[in-house]
């Protein structure tokens, strides 16, 4: 097979369920923590895939989980979805992404879901968890200041969202983390080149950690695939690890 059929190959039928787990090191004093980060489900009736994606989790023993958007591609596939996720041993929070929104999800069985999994879908809001160590702040579009500033005093500060570029529009105090989604890294990355596409509100912020004026930002590449472009190139599925 040529260098261009192996490409295909692995970006068909390798890569877009071959699960990749990264640990992160975030600076400053830990609060004694571990936090999984996962993103970009889209759920689109691979049971068998999201449930390896729970099994991942559970293996890595978080104290708390955190997603930033897009459950599902289409409204049918909630139930699966949450019926799948509630298998998740640890508190699950999380932020709606646009897909959710498109899909026309009903929020509040989305609600009743993640409080069933002793966590919450933070829509505007925040939780102290962890025993009161972790100040948890979740946004959607219109993200309001008076939740950023000024972060809680004694407390790691965590900001859930979904849009990387969001964070141009955060002011105030930094925060010491702040996690988003909706990139999916490009899903095709070209070796020296880069994403060959990425969706709106991600510009730079396309994967990885990157150091911001409100605080470090982390973008996970995200769980599934847009639309049906059911294809990963150098772009593996990640669930993130960070020790805070």
């Amino acid at each position: 097979m040529s260098v261009t059929g192996l490409a295909i190959a692995d970006a068909k039928l390798v890569e877009p369920t071959w699960l990749k787990v990264r640990t992160v090191p975030v600076s400053g004093e830990k609060a004694g923590c571990r936090l999984v980060h996962f993103s970009d489900i889209h759920h689109k009736g691979d049971r068998e895939y999201l449930q390896a994606v729970v099994n991942r989790i559970n293996s890595l023993n978080p104290d708390f989980v955190c997603f930033t958007g897009d459950l599902i591609e289409a409204r049918e596939f909630l139930k699966e979805t949450l019926d799948v996720l509630a298998g998740i041993k640890a508190p699950l929070y999380g932020v709606p992404g646009n897909h959710d929104y498109w899909s026309q999800a009903p929020f509040k069985i989305i609600i009743e879901g993640f409080k069933d999994m002793g966590g919450a879908w933070l829509l505007n809001e925040r939780r102290s968890i962890a025993g009161g160590k972790i100040n948890l702040i979740g946004i959607t579009h219109d993200h309001p200041a008076e939740l950023l500033a000024p972060p809680k005093p004694g407390e790691k500060n965590i900001l859930l969202m979904h849009y990387p570029a969001w964070v141009k529009n955060l002011k105030g105090h930094p925060l010491d983390l702040i996690l988003a989604g909706h990139s999916h890294g490009g899903q095709v990355r070209i070796p020296g080149y880069g994403p060959l596409y990425l969706p709106f509100l991600v510009d730079q912020y396309d994967m990885g950690l990157f150091k911001t004026s409100a605080g470090p930002l982390y973008v996970n590449p995200g769980i599934g695939y847009l639309h049906e472009l059911s294809v990963r190139f150098n772009c593996r599925p990640e669930i993130t690890v960070f020790d805070v």
